[in-house]
């Protein structure tokens, strides 16, 4: 049998009794109008307005397949169901997990006998294709190019590497962006209120709708499923509202106190990067953990990080930014929950590192000076002297190449007269710095011609 499932049987048994469905497979649009998020493909005359028929023309020319891509909880299953729906086709759902080339011949093969039978077109919808094999991908074209069924594919992964090439030039490429805390807010209230939901059975005070909000991430499944164990926790407490404890008992996940938009979100972030300048790696880690599990952004931690490893260690460990930059770029490629690993090893790595504000403090000194009008012109024997009538300018002249003085380092002056001989970076002696320290004294002889 095929795996159908928005059967009329199925849609039959939730029309008599809608608590035998999970809530979020109950608060599912029926509409693109009750599609919360994802404004961009909702506008009038969008390709996904003229797929289901609106605006005229019966949907965009040439397209028999459609790719939804973004993060979980987005909306992309709803999507696909709401086409379906609004076009009156057969729905059909695989996924790519579970499902092989046998099951994908199962449902074209049925998708052919209805469309012939019963002159009713079929939907598939495929999650999660970047699990299919290049030949299992390949086993769609035909059902495309002959257009037996419509598909509406989705993924979490980049589909320009996911996804074969055949298959994307003849598919209709959505993105679908992460649901904003508003969206997903205005979903819980709908659910707590229409009569497909919870129809009014308790209240969600604020600060345990803000703990849902936390625990949910954008994502508009684990909302409603966090929601829905909770308002049956509070039921069968005879509570009329879902109290933050009992949110907290539902999804054993204790409520952090921070706003990501106010006093709470700035004071963490700053204590964290306090505890790292300080070596304490056991409170750093603390306060890593309180953002991670209160939902900031992790981009926003690994920015935080990469700052740090140029304002409070510098060239006392070399590798403290390369560290940095590497978590900031594992952290964008694999998001949560896996980020908080790459996140972690950079906290420690950073706590740990011997410390130095010295290149802080040596362009905040430059800086000073270039504000306070210490600047002047660049000195004749440093400006460019490529161009035509530089040398009657004197520019360039009497410019001595370093790579042809014994040693690399020519005795010439480099600054302009009003900051010549300021002395910007003071290293320190800590960690690999130390070597700086040694370095710098003697490069600075050189350069004023002072014999070693």
């Amino acid at each position: 049998m095929e795996p159908d499932l928005f059967t009329a049987a199925a849609e039959e048994r939730q029309e008599k009794d809608p608590t035998s469905s999970p809530l979020a497979v109950r608060m599912r649009p029926r509409t693109l109008d009750e599609v919360v998020g994802q404004r961009h493909l909702l506008k009038p005359g969008s390709p996904l307005r003229r797929l289901v028929g609106e605006g005229g023309g019966g949907g965009p020319a040439g397209v028999s397949s459609v790719i939804l891509w973004g993060p979980p909880g987005t909306g992309k299953t709803t999507l696909a169901y709401v086409v379906s729906k609004a076009t009156n086709k057969r729905f059909v759902e695989l996924s790519a997990i579970t499902a092989g080339v046998k099951e994908v011949r199962a449902v074209i093969e049925g998708a052919k006998r209805a469309a012939g039978g019963f002159g009713k077109e079929t939907v598939l919808f495929l999650d999660e294709i970047h699990r299919f094999s290049k030949a299992q991908q390949d086993s769609l074209l035909p059902a495309v190019e002959n257009r037996w069924v419509t598909l509406i594919a989705a993924t979490t992964e980049n589909p320009y590497f996911s996804v074969i090439s055949p298959l994307l030039s003849r598919s209709l490429l959505l993105t679908l962006e992460p649901l904003t805390d508003d969206d997903v807010r205005g979903l819980l209230r709908r659910a707590l209120t229409e009569e497909r939901g919870l129809g009014g059975a308790v209240s969600l005070p604020e600060e345990a709708e803000a703990h849902l909000l936390r625990i949910a991430g954008g994502d508009a499944r684990r909302a409603l499923t966090a929601l829905e164990a909770a308002a049956g926790a509070a039921l069968d407490k005879g509570e009329e509202g879902i109290s933050l404890v009992t949110v907290e008992e539902t999804v054993d996940r204790a409520a952090v106190k921070y706003d990501r938009d106010g006093d709470q979100h700035y004071d963490v972030a700053s204590a964290l990067i306090k505890s790292i300048r300080g070596s304490d790696v056991d409170a750093a880690l603390h306060y890593l953990a309180r953002m991670i599990e209160a939902g900031e952004d992790p981009r926003f931690i690994a920015r935080r990080l990469m700052i740090s490893a140029s304002e409070d260690i510098g060239l006392a460990d070399p590798t403290a930014l390369p560290t940095a930059v590497a978590a900031a770029q594992a952290v964008a490629m694999i998001g949560f929950p896996e980020a908080a690993l790459t996140l972690s090893h950079a906290t420690i790595a950073l706590a740990l590192a011997p410390k130095s504000n010295a290149a802080t403090t040596a362009i905040s000194a430059a800086q000073q000076d270039v504000r306070n009008g210490l600047a002047g012109p660049v000195p004749r024997h440093l400006r460019d002297g490529h161009y035509k009538g530089a040398a009657k300018l004197g520019h360039a002249q009497g410019y001595v190449y370093p790579h042809d003085v014994p040693g690399g380092i020519a005795a010439q002056q480099y600054a302009p007269d009003a900051v010549h001989g300021k002395r910007y970076y003071e290293p320190t002696r800590y960690g690999a710095e130390a070597r700086y320290a040694d370095v710098v004294e003697k490069v600075r002889e050189r350069l004023r011609g002072e014999e070693d």
